[in-house]
């Protein structure tokens, strides 16, 4: 294992199972994984009983590391309810036993972004932070493709637009990747704010024509994994990296053999214990 890597813990993330969040569950725990990520779309079955929820990842060993609690609109008509759903996404995590919340903001459609409206995202985050702070929940902002925070200079807008006590980073590599940023020096251009990450690789172009971008197992893209690792040991994070993958690029294999293959990989590249 590499040195100082022994305090990071990992999670996958449901998304790949497409909102079958109990097969999800089975599989993670199968696989060894100690945390897993899961959707909104849990709320359909558990949104009125969390501690149903909260047994449920108990009995399968499983750390509810993170809730997408998804998109934050900047429409000033939208604001209000756009606070109180992801609050109410943050008591039900609470009572679930989860850790942390996940937002990513939600791009006009048909409109340049200006600056009062980084500011506005910045001001509508941080509330957002200030209110699950109260319930003991962590905001997490993710930076997204094709949303406001899409680019490596956008981000950066963004987390100065918010106040960082209330508003923390959550770093997908791959994403950032696509985006135009090194991912290893964000990891330590961040250190000091990043809440956790999404351990995630990319494969681009598909083919030479195109511009378009698929994300893949670990491993099996163009992410500079272990300079992330390298950069995560160097800076000394704590904390949760969440494996994710958003769609089988091989429609051949499961979810988990997905996840197996990049399980794997953490441990025979990386080197890294994941269970």
């Amino acid at each position: 294992m590499m040195r100082a890597l022994a305090d990071i813990q990992f999670g996958y993330a449901a998304i790949t199972w497409g909102g079958n969040d109990e097969q999800a569950i089975d599989d993670i725990s199968a696989l060894g994984f100690p945390g897993i990520q899961l959707r909104a779309s849990v709320l359909a079955k558990f949104a009125e009983q969390p501690a149903a929820l909260r047994d449920l990842l108990a009995r399968h060993r499983l750390t509810f590391v993170a809730l997408s609690s998804g998109n934050v609109s900047i429409d000033p008509a939208l604001e209000t309810g756009v606070i109180d759903e992801h609050v109410a996404h943050a008591r039900f995590l609470r009572d679930a036993g989860g850790l942390y919340l996940q937002v990513i903001d939600e791009r006009p459609k048909g409109l340049a972004v200006d600056a009062a409206d980084i500011q506005r995202l910045g001001r509508v985050l941080t509330e957002i932070g200030k209110r699950t702070a109260d319930l003991g929940i962590p905001v997490a902002y993710h930076p997204h493709m094709g949303s406001i925070g899409e680019r490596p200079n956008d981000i950066e807008r963004v987390l100065d637009a918010s106040d960082p006590k209330y508003v923390r980073l959550l770093l997908d590599v791959a994403h950032y990747q696509v985006g135009g940023g090194d991912p290893v020096a964000a990891v330590r251009r961040y250190a000091e704010r990043l809440l956790f990450l999404h351990i995630k690789d990319v494969r681009r172009p598909i083919r030479e024509s195109s511009p378009s971008y698929e994300f893949v197992e670990l491993g099996r893209g163009s992410v500079d994994l272990p300079g992330v690792f390298a950069a995560l040991r160097d800076t000394r994070f704590r904390g949760w990296a969440v494996v994710e993958l958003d769609d089988v690029p091989d429609h051949a294999r499961t979810p988990k053999d997905s996840a197996a293959i990049s399980k794997r990989y953490l441990e025979d590249v990386i080197r890294v214990r994941v269970a």
